[in-house]
């Protein structure tokens, strides 16, 4: 099963979309497109899951696809 995490940069002001969290794959404006791409992803790529994680790298939410 493939993992995409949606993170914060260091000051919040971009969101990464990483595969298995290795290099960045993308990095948005907002959380809410970082999501919906790694969304996107994670379905063109079943199985696999969605890690939304905070500034702390703490995970908040997962999806499963």
């Amino acid at each position: 099963m493939k993992t995409y995490s949606v993170v914060p940069n260091v000051d919040v002001t971009g969101w990464f979309v990483k595969l298995e969290d290795v290099a960045p794959e993308e990095v948005y404006d907002s959380k809410e497109d970082a999501i919906s791409a790694a969304e996107q992803m994670a379905a063109e790529n079943t199985p696999s899951k969605v890690e939304i994680m905070d500034k702390d790298r703490n995970v908040i939410e997962e999806k499963r696809f």
